[in-house]
């Protein structure tokens, strides 16, 4: 089922045609104010993104690719951190499934890029707003982090030292 979001783009699957269509999209002001509160960014200067949508035997496949300039908070001193995104895209757009009652699904490795649609549209702009959110950095750092985090009592994975029976188990495995 599609739903409105913040950077929806919603294309009719009859749109989409026999051939590959090529769509162009760029989030505007609202939206991208609207992704920065659902992200937590601290700006989101642009968000631009070329797919190219074809039929395949199992739905729809969207290919391309999006780029966007942004800055995610610090996880220490919460100071903005930029990053510049230029990332592939390809999902899957399949017809949602029917269930009844509590089903356990099983995903394989190449469901991940999938995306359910209602059998009439589906949301090329909530696809790409999801690819953002996935290639964030999932722990961004300003230059003052690492100085922050020592201060407070964080340990680097060099200064952390096994104890206990796991102490010697470093050097046994050397000696091998």
């Amino acid at each position: 089922m599609v739903t409105a979001n913040e950077f929806s783009h919603v294309i009719k699957l009859s749109e989409v045609g026999s051939h590959s269509r090529n769509i162009q999209l760029s989030a505007d002001e609202a939206a991208r104010a609207g992704l920065m509160a659902r992200f937590d960014l601290a700006a989101l200067d642009s968000l631009k993104a070329e797919i190219s949508l074809a039929h395949d035997a199992e739905g729809v496949v969207a290919t391309g690719r999006f780029t966007a300039d942004l800055a995610q908070y610090c996880i220490a001193s919460h100071d903005p951190v930029p990053a510049k995104m230029d990332e592939m895209v390809h999902i899957r757009f399949i017809p949602e499934p029917v269930m009844s009652g509590e089903v356990e699904l099983e995903l394989e490795a190449d469901d991940c890029d999938t995306m359910f649609h209602d059998g009439q549209t589906i949301d090329l702009g909530e696809a790409v707003a999801q690819s953002l959110g996935l290639a964030l950095n999932p722990y961004p750092r300003s230059p003052e982090a690492e100085k922050m985090l020592k201060a407070a009592g964080v340990k680097s994975e060099e200064d952390v030292v096994p104890t206990g029976a796991l102490a010697g188990l470093k050097d046994l495995l050397a000696k091998k």
